[in-house]
């Protein structure tokens, strides 16, 4: 006996039993204490044998004779095992109901029952028909839809009903519960009700006859009034019935509940009526309904009640969906809706979600309904409301690559697998894979034909886990596998008849993706895809990529075609292939600069070699200015003979330097300050360097060592280190005639310092490959009627007699930039006495400079813009903020040393120190300063030219809030959470009026008082 039972546990412990004296024991009280027994080797298929055994002999002490028949019917011991091996639910169904295992014995065990026959079923048992029990209706019906899932879940796990199979009869379930929720209802109606006809539309999973195990079953209710009953009375009955048939389905029974009913699809959710007539539903979707409630349409099935009535529903309701894509912002929703899809693929694949993590169920079931939307309204043949019958469809139509929807089908199958048996175990909602081995180990064996090893693998959990990362890897790269790639089939060349994109479908999805001009994007994937040359292969292999992120940007048109130009200047340049093959990062970046900045697309394009910065991240980081006036310096000596060359060679360092910072602030590497200080620096090194090569070009001329000291000296954003990429260069010059000189020699002092000053500006601008550096140096005392250069003497004396108040506001800029250090120090210290007057400023100085504000916001902007938008001179822009710091410097500099700076935002800072500002006054200012400086690199970054007023133009608008973090917002009203998008145009308008509008009001105090 010793041995027999040796050998006994031996068996168990191979066979997978984990608590093997348990198992032994349980066995014993079946009657088997023997290897051998036809029972055990059902148990041993079980996905856990353990667990099975335990089920059987809970039902075996309600159910003398279940070894008996366990042990002479095979086929029905193979049914119960492998139904107890994986769900505890049923097990306890059938320890309360040990006579239900009739619907695993005999032939109709293996068939699907007829859907009639289902609804009769539950319907008898919800009227109680040969039964003693006359108590909740409602817990009869719990029982007999367990008795269904029982019957369903056995044929399920011995592989007589497929994935799509389960999901159709579940549904189908569905339907029948809600005809006898609805039959329960009816019965507890007061006996004065008035008649209605109420129909249940079945949604979503439900709708789509794809339903789970455990799901909330979606519905919308429609109602008319019945004969002799008016539309009010019939609503009031209906809506009873409706919530009759939710609280029937939801309620707590000995049974257990059945399942939540989820009517939030209807018109205006949780906010509108529980039930509406069919013309209230049309009235709300002509009107008012958004893309996503046509997209959940698409599913929509008239599921129980009066069919009749809902089968109208359902033909009046289902033409609106494929009339979606004519509505306004279609084109945005849909971008939105790809966007909910990709935002779900992180870098790494910690999530363990099913059904909303990456790579999971949701990710699939939205590609292939935003396909459906954007072709479905020119073919009919895609109008499936089902997964599975869509991607084929979509397949079959060329509109997916075949192997593609291949393996996403496949992907989706074995999730929606693993989510049918993690809901089976407690007939509860869960999509999360969790860790515990155990688990794991049950799913490996259950799903034991489905998982495919790929080598080494030494336990089925760790089979499981690869086939589910494998899977999930598949669907993280279908926005391009179902979005993208079709294109590149659509203009190939191939051999064959193999289906593909039409021309028209292509351009469709192109617009529905972002594209303006699908046809011209089109023009450009041929043109780089086309060949047999290395590159097209490259080119094939990344575009699908590539037009992801292009779409993800705010102009991708202009994206490709850069792109393609790009491409084009470096042809077959090794290392940029190895950059597009091998630096996904590189790309990426490259990707997101094109489709973001015409500004730094133009830099590129003029010396496209320059995509390299975009492969390593140091080379985005802007150089320091001793760095750049060494190198530029250097450049400019190489070409000491020829002045216009040494000015070319600098520009060119200098554009490299543009791209370099331009780059860096689209992909949000730097911020304001740094892109301000980078900019900057670039202007100091550039004027150094040119200005020595000018030096040495007029000592050339004039055959001598320049008679005079020349100094540069930054005024206004440039003095400020506030430069933007629109930014001139506001400057001064300045010179001072060597001692010793006589009339003569001062005469000539003077015309070598003009002639300095005039081919200084006219190198930085001559016609050249590289961006101009346009120096601006109307601040000078007298402006524009003045000469160019000014002797320091001579702007001792102006400052001192002759200048207003506003050129003395204009000096708190004033700092030295290049040139002679001492002569830049001297014009410093006439400046400080001016800027910083002893006392503060006359009452008359502070009016005459309220007086000029107030002139330069009335006439400086231009007739006819909106001159709350204009963030230079508009109430509460830059201006605003500048006039309104400046005015404390001029006033209290001379006690003050903080406000003693050139810089806005460090004078602010004193300010608050100072006590001269209140702090959240200094908040409201910097707020309104910042945003207005980062909206006017924006503009300058998306158009490629300068600009003070946010874009009128929609796409120019767009892109400029793009540029600057805004993204459209998906709320979370929609099916699985995408909703309606927020204009990202209109949240920077609405954003920058409220900042400017509060700056304003603080201005209006500090400033005028």
């Amino acid at each position: 006996m010793s041995g027999t039972r040796t050998s006994l546990a031996g068996w168990l412990a191979r066979m997978g039993f984990t608590d093997v004296p348990r198992a032994e024991r349980e066995l014993a009280a079946l009657g088997i204490t023997a290897g051998g027994h036809p029972l055990l080797t059902a148990l041993a298929q079980a996905a856990d044998p353990g667990l099975a055994l335990a089920g059987l002999a809970r039902i075996a002490e309600r159910d003398d004779g279940l070894t008996e028949q366990l042990t002479s019917d095979a086929a029905f011991g193979a049914r119960l095992t492998a139904v107890l091996g994986v769900s505890k639910a049923l097990a306890d169904h059938l320890a309360r109901h040990p006579e239900d295992t009739i619907v695993l014995r005999g032939q109709d065990a293996d068939r699907r029952q007829d859907q009639a026959a289902i609804r009769a079923g539950l319907l008898t048992a919800v009227a109680g028909a040969g039964q003693a029990d006359s108590g909740d209706p409602a817990a009869r019906l719990a029982a007999a839809y367990r008795r269904r899932v029982l019957h369903l879940a056995a044929r399920d796990l011995t592989g007589k009903a497929s994935v799509d199979e389960v999901g159709q009869e579940l549904a189908g379930i569905a339907d029948a519960v809600l005809e006898a929720a609805l039959a329960i209802a009816s019965a507890e109606l007061p006996g004065d009700a008035a008649p209605a006809r109420l129909a249940i539309i079945a949604m979503g999973k439900c709708g789509a006859r794809e339903l789970n195990y455990a799901s909330d079953v979606d519905v919308i209710f429609v109602a008319e009034p019945a004969p002799g009953s008016t539309e009010e009375a019939a609503l009031k009955t209906a809506t009873k019935l409706a919530a009759g048939v939710i609280q029937v389905c939801e309620r707590s029974t000995p049974e257990g509940s059945i399942f939540p009913v989820d009517p939030n699809l209807r018109p205006e959710g949780r906010q509108g009526p529980l039930v509406r007539t069919l013309a209230s539903h049309l009235a709300y979707y002509d009107r008012w309904a958004k893309t996503w409630e046509f997209q959940a349409l698409l599913k929509a099935r008239a599921a129980a009640g009066d069919l009749d009535l809902g089968e109208r529903y359902v033909a009046k309701v289902s033409p609106l969906v494929w009339q979606a894509s004519q509505r306004e912002n279609f084109v945005e929703d849909v971008q939105a809706m790809r966007r909910r899809v990709e935002a779900t693929l992180p870098k790494n694949m910690a999530g363990r979600e099913l059904k909303l993590g990456p790579g999971g169920l949701r990710d699939i079931e939205f590609a292939v309904q935003l396909l459906q939307l954007v072709h479905g309204r020119a073919d009919e043949r895609l109008r499936a409301p089902a997964t599975l019958p869509a991607l084929k469809a979509l397949a079959d139509g060329g509109y997916v690559g075949r192997a593609d929807a291949d393996d996403l089908a496949g992907a989706y199958r074995f999730l929606r697998r693993t989510e049918h048996l993690l809901q089976l175990f407690q007939l509860r909602r869960t999509h999360t894979l969790p860790t515990d081995p155990e688990v794991l180990r049950r799913l490996a064996r259950a799903m034991r034909n489905s998982i495919s090893q790929n080598g080494p693998v030494t336990s089925p959990e760790e089979a499981f886990t690869e086939a589910w990362r494998r899977h999930a890897m598949r669907v993280r790269r279908l926005h391009e596998k179902l979005f993208y790639r079709p294109l590149l089939d659509a203009v190939a060349r191939l051999p064959g008849d193999t289906v593909r994109l039409t021309p028209e479908a292509a351009r469709a999805r192109l617009e529905a993706l972002g594209y303006r001009d699908p046809a011209g994007a089109l023009r450009h994937i041929e043109a780089l895809t086309t060949g047999v040359r290395r590159r097209a292969a490259i080119q094939r292999t990344l575009l699908p990529v590539l037009l992801g992120w292009f779409a993800d940007a705010a102009e991708p048109d202009a994206g490709l075609l850069g792109f393609r130009q790009v491409s084009e200047a470096l042809g077959e340049t090794p290392w940029f292939l190895r950059l597009l093959r091998d630096e996904t990062k590189a790309a990426e970046r490259i990707a997101h600069v094109l489709a973001s900045s015409r500004y730094a697309t133009g830099l590129l394009l003029r010396a496209p070699e320059a995509v390299a910065i975009f492969a390593d991240d140091a080379e985005l980081v802007p150089r320091g200015v001793a760095t750049l006036r060494s190198e530029m310096l250097a450049a400019a000596g190489r070409h000491e003979a020829d002045a216009e060359q040494a000015a070319v060679a600098v520009r060119s360092l200098r554009r490299r330097e543009l791209l370099r910072v331009a780059a860096a602030r689209v992909l949000g590497l730097t911020g304001l300050v740094e892109t301000e200080a980078a900019l900057t620096a670039i202007t100091t090194a550039s004027l150094e360097a040119v200005l020595a090569a000018t030096i040495a070009k007029i000592e050339i001329e004039q055959r001598g060592p320049l008679p005079t000291r020349f100094a540069v000296i930054a005024m206004g954003r440039y003095g400020g280190h506030e430069i933007g990429f629109g930014s001139d260069a506001d400057v001064i010059f300045v010179h001072d005639p060597l001692p010793g000189l006589d009339a003569d020699g001062d005469r000539r002092a003077s015309e070598a310092a003009q002639a300095v000053g005039t081919e200084l500006r006219r190198l930085l601008q001559i016609p050249a490959p590289d961006p101009p550096l346009l120096v601006d140096a109307d601040l000078r005392p007298e402006g524009r009627q003045g000469p160019l250069v000014r002797s320091l003497a001579a702007c001792r004396a102006y400052y001192e007699r002759r200048a207003a108040p506003w050129e003395w506001q204009a000096l708190l800029r004033a700092e030295f930039a290049v040139g002679d250090a001492s002569l830049g120090a001297e014009f410093i210290e006439v400046a400080d006495r001016h800027r910083y007057p002893a006392g503060g400023l006359s009452e008359q100085a502070v009016r005459e400079i309220r007086r000029i504000k107030a002139r330069v916001e009335s006439e400086r902007i231009p007739r006819g813009a909106d001159r709350a938008l204009h963030v230079k001179l508009g109430p509460g822009g830059l201006s605003d903020v500048e006039w309104t710091v400046q005015l404390l410097q001029l006033g209290h500099a001379h006690a003050v040393a903080g406000l003693r700076t050139t810089r806005t935002l460090e004078a602010l800072d004193a300010a608050v120190a100072a006590g001269l500002v209140e702090p959240e006054d200094a908040a409201a200012l910097r707020a309104a300063w910042e945003f207005a400086a980062r909206i006017r690199n924006a503009i300058m970054l998306v158009r490629g030219r300068p600009g003070d007023t946010l874009p009128a133009k929609h796409d120019e608008a767009t892109a400029v809030a793009r540029l600057l973090g805004y993204k459209p917002v998906v709320s979370g009203n929609g099916p699985g959470g995408w909703s309606d998008t927020l204009d990202p145009a209109q949240a920077l308008e609405q954003d920058y009026r409220r900042t400017a509008r509060h700056a304003r009001s603080v201005m209006d105090r500090l400033f005028y008082g």
